[in-house]
């Protein structure tokens, strides 16, 4: 990434002490901008509430004298030195003449070591004492206060914490400025209690990594594979779908009105995107209010297509993207990203009709054509292969849909769909399209370059891809649960110069079973444990993402048993 040091950001005091404890969630955290809180990050965030507060006292310099027989105490004060690579702010600094002492705050209890605290910990108010004496002032210890214990616990800065100290902050720079993600840990107890464990994927990314497994044999030992995802969130998406509303902003709560009547509210902290159908105005409070808390407003024609998302700033990491822009433009390694897209979706819709039909006939052509896709050598035989299985599994899919419902499906068809199945897949897919696209803006990736689905202006193609897989677990799957159910009937429907489009009420009832859909709970045929639908969703864009930046050998595509 970098060409030398020297080009390269002084290492924040925070990074150091992450580097020290897992060299992965530093270079997770300080070069690719990610981050996630937990319970223990709330924690420490409440602990550091009054380090935090600006103090408007200035502090002294070496030699001051300070009235009074106590030393001077100053809040968060920010320190930096090109010289030694380092910046850090530090939450209490006590000063008296030309004696300078740093108080890290940390929660929880102190720990009955000999040293008295761990070993990233002591690092961490080191690298403050480093900056103190570098600009002027005499610092031979530190001190970190333990809010569990209310204890103070002293650090002497010997030679040997000092020599550590210089060794990590080397080290660190190296690792940012190599451009390569460390491995995670192995099997370490470290990674359950890390707030970035359902971005790391220790766990996964070993079970994966076959070659780093047949290269160190210490790894080839039989790991079980622990639930380290994040619990699911409580946050959900949000749609708005009556025409002529509009949506502002109350206190910490998203209002919706009509005209002068409030239609509806919600918590902020309880939504994860805002989607808007047709005309439906925001205010410009309440976007940057979104924007701010990085929730995402995505925004679709009342037909329900899908027309583009808005959100804050990109996410931070730019390695990832540079990388997917380099596969994009080399076709054998685009081609292998294709190639597994293609071959997932293919199995899983087999998955689809074996679990409802017994076309046998159906279920040996599609079984061939992910066996074909996978050997393929272009893109273009790709696609034929893709599109002759597609056929086939439409026709395969419409003996699915009950005829005493009163809805047919003799194929696909849209722009415009021509009759209530096809509308409703294509209402459903221009979901799963949004699905997608905000897992790849939040793992980092251009949701608008694909590698199967080529670049088109508006069009969100990396999204497309992700989502190929996914057509007939989620949306095709919920297409026929709504029509075979009873959830939808022709009152949902209107039909204007050949072309069908959904009701309002039609809409609500899509939406209700696609969260449905997306909330329940699979069992992930690699890694054996449950998570839901919209998690797996995100679990694939980080292993695409994984694969790009090269830690792992090649894409593996969801596929139900």
């Amino acid at each position: 990434m970098l060409d030398n040091l020297e080009s390269l950001e002084t290492v924040p005091a925070r990074m150091l002490n992450e580097f020290t404890y897992c060299p992965r969630l530093a270079y997770l955290e300080w070069v690719q901008g990610e981050w996630a809180d937990n319970p223990d990050t709330l924690d420490g965030k409440f602990v550091h509430r009054n380090a935090d507060r600006p103090e408007h006292k200035p502090v002294a310099t070496p030699g001051e004298e300070i009235a009074g027989d106590d030393p001077l105490h100053a809040r968060s004060i920010r320190l930096e030195s090109q010289a030694l690579g380092l910046v850090a702010v530090v939450d209490i600094l006590e000063v008296d003449g030309e004696v300078a002492t740093p108080v890290d705050y940390k929660k929880g209890h102190a720990p009955d070591l000999p040293e008295g605290a761990w070993e990233p910990e002591r690092v961490q108010v080191c690298a403050q004492g480093l900056l103190l004496r570098e600009a002027g002032f005499t610092c031979t210890e530190g001190v970190i206060w333990y809010s569990a214990s209310r204890r103070r616990v002293r650090i002497e800065f010997d030679d040997a914490l000092v020599l550590r100290t210089q060794d990590l902050i080397a080290a660190c720079r190296a690792m940012a400025s190599g451009g390569r993600m460390p491995l995670p840990l192995v099997d370490s107890p470290k990674c359950p209690r890390c707030s970035l464990v359902g971005i790391c994927l220790p766990d996964e990314t070993h079970l994966l990594r076959q070659d780093a497994i047949a290269a160190d044999p210490d790894l080839a030992k039989d790991v079980p594979i622990r639930l380290l995802l994040a619990p699911r969130p409580e946050s959900v998406p949000l749609h708005v779908i009556e025409p002529g509303a509009r949506i502002g902003k109350r206190n910490d709560r998203l209002i919706v009105e009509l005209k002068t009547e409030k239609i509806g509210e919600v918590r902020l902290k309880d939504i994860s995107q805002v989607c808007l159908y047709g005309p439906v105005q925001v205010s410009t409070q309440m976007m940057s209010e979104l924007f701010e808390r990085e929730i995402p407003v995505c925004y679709f024609s009342t037909g329900g297509w899908f027309r583009g998302i808005a959100h804050g700033l990109p996410h931070k990491n730019i390695e990832l993207r540079i990388r997917q822009h380099a596969v994009a433009t080399d076709p054998p390694l685009a081609l292998a990203l294709a190639r597994q897209f293609v071959a997932g979706k293919i199995r899983n819709c087999r998955t689809l009709l074996r679990r409802n039909s017994d076309g046998d006939g159906i279920l040996d052509a599609l079984a061939q054509a992910a066996r074909e896709a996978e050997k393929t050598d272009n893109l273009a035989s790709l696609l034929g292969i893709e599109g002759m299985a597609a056929k086939r599994y439409f026709a395969g899919l419409g003996e699915l849909f009950k005829e005493e419902r009163g809805f047919r499906f003799d194929g696909r068809n849209r722009r415009p769909p021509t009759d209530p199945v096809n509308a409703t897949l294509s209402f459903l897919y221009a979901m799963l399209a949004r699905e997608a696209t905000v897992a790849a803006l939040a793992c980092g990736l251009d949701p608008y370059l694909g590698f199967l689905h080529q670049p088109r202006y508006g069009r969100p193609a990396l999204a497309l891809d992700l989502a190929e897989e996914f057509r007939p677990l989620l949306a095709d799957s919920t297409a026929l649960s709504l029509f075979n159910t009873g959830e939808l009937n022709p009152d949902d429907f209107v039909c204007r110069a050949g072309a069908v489009a959904l009701k309002p009420p039609g809409k609500k009832a899509i939406v209700a079973a696609w969260e449905r859909r997306l909330l329940s709970d699979v069992t992930h045929p690699i890694f054996g444990y449950t998570i839901s639908y919209r998690r797996v969703l995100m679990v694939q864009a980080r292993l695409l993402g994984r694969v790009l930046l090269g830690e792992l050998p090649e894409y593996p595509a969801f596929k139900t048993r």
